[in-house]
């Protein structure tokens, strides 16, 4: 009786990728595993011939011979283009090595995989706050923090002097031991090496073989000009030391910069009111204003201004990482209206009101008018 083509008992075509035979096999093996059937001699059947197809197709070179061959590639009497391969049907082997790799697939790592003894360390965060010109300027900060750091009496790796490093021998060197429940192969953390696959016959007084220790880290930080706030600076291999020679994790730093008295920031740009007074808003003139680098620019009042206009200083405004162009100050007028006025002033005020104010018009109609426009 001829046998059936392997990618048809898997359910595949020919141009199937490995992962696709991989998802069918494990499908199918789940579907006619004898623990799932008992005493079902079809099911059985079925199961030993889905194990041998896969044996074939997951091999890229019985694969190939098997494209160009079929089932002849394997005949014990097929000459030298055949593989020496017993295709009868039978499955040999561990059958919880199936669902070993299944499960160990879903949880995204190899159950197989060799325990060791190094682990890197965790990832840190820090909070840092600076001021705006901290922020425009650049400037280098020193931080405190608590931490694992490599133990230097051991170099990390956790064992004193020449101390030697063993396989442990309750899990074989693999960091976990298994357990049959029935159709489950249960995997648990070796009690003896707690997961590390060794044991160290004399670990380190200072750390406890663990090859690092808690203690406070100072650090000098660079935080360049033009920084912007909620920006997180990363410092490779600046974080918790590794267990074991284990590498380090690394340093997330957050910064945060404080509200200014006078600045409020948007990107690159700075924003700030400037109080004039009702004369210099009415006949222009020139006023100096305070930047952020310190000191005062002159900036040109035109005449006739309005409360809430804005008037820009272009390159007064903030730094910029990676360049030498900065952004713009832009000042929103706010006319400041005196409260105690002498008598002269008084009269001056009511002589220019008298001659109109400044506005094109003074009757009631007028006034209406534009009050309709501010509303439409």
């Amino acid at each position: 009786m001829s046998k059936r083509d392997c990618y048809e008992t898997l359910g595949a075509n020919k141009s199937a990728t490995q992962a696709d035979l991989k998802k069918a096999y494990h499908k199918l093996a789940m579907q006619y595993h004898p623990d799932r059937n008992p005493n079902d001699k079809e099911a059985e059947k079925k199961f030993k011939e889905i194990n041998a197809a896969y044996d074939i197709l997951k091999d890229e070179q019985k694969r190939a011979a098997y494209d160009r061959l079929g089932h002849a590639a394997f005949d014990q009497n097929a000459g030298r283009g055949g593989f020496s391969h017993q295709n009868s049907g039978e499955f040999h082997g561990d059958i919880n090595d199936i669902f070993g790799e299944f499960f160990s697939d879903f949880m995204g790592g190899s159950s197989r995989r060799r325990a060791t003894s190094q682990v890197r360390g965790a990832d840190l965060k820090y909070n840092l706050t600076i001021s705006l010109e901290e922020a425009f300027n650049g400037i280098e900060k020193n931080i405190n923090f608590n931490t694992e750091i490599k133990c230097q009496n051991c170099h990390g790796s956790g064992a004193e002097g020449a101390g030697e490093i063993i396989k442990c021998n309750n899990c074989n060197g693999i960091g976990v031991t298994r357990i049959q429940q029935g159709f489950f192969t249960l995997e648990q953390s070796c009690n003896k090496c707690q997961g590390a696959g060794t044991i160290i016959k004399n670990p380190c007084k200072k750390c406890h073989g663990m090859g690092r220790y808690s203690s406070q880290k100072n650090l000098q930080v660079n935080i360049p000009a033009g920084i912007e706030n909620s920006t997180k600076i990363r410092i490779v291999g600046e974080g918790e030391a590794g267990a074991r020679s284990g590498g380090s994790g690394d340093l997330y730093i957050f910064i945060t910069i404080k509200p200014h008295e006078i600045y409020k920031v948007d990107g690159s740009n700075l924003h700030c009111k400037l109080p004039i007074s009702f004369a210099k808003a009415a006949i222009g003139g020139d006023i100096e204003v305070p930047i952020i680098e310190g000191g005062k620019v002159s900036l040109k009042i035109p005449q006739g201004t309005q409360a809430g206009e804005q008037l820009k200083l272009k390159g007064k405004g903030m730094s910029r990482i990676r360049s030498t162009a900065r952004g713009d100050m832009i000042a929103e007028i706010y006319i400041e209206v005196p409260k105690n006025l002498t008598k002269r002033q008084i009269e001056l005020i009511e002589a220019f009101d008298k001659e109109g104010g400044g506005s094109e018009t003074s009757d009631d109609a007028g006034f209406f008018d534009k009050m309709k426009n501010l509303w439409s």
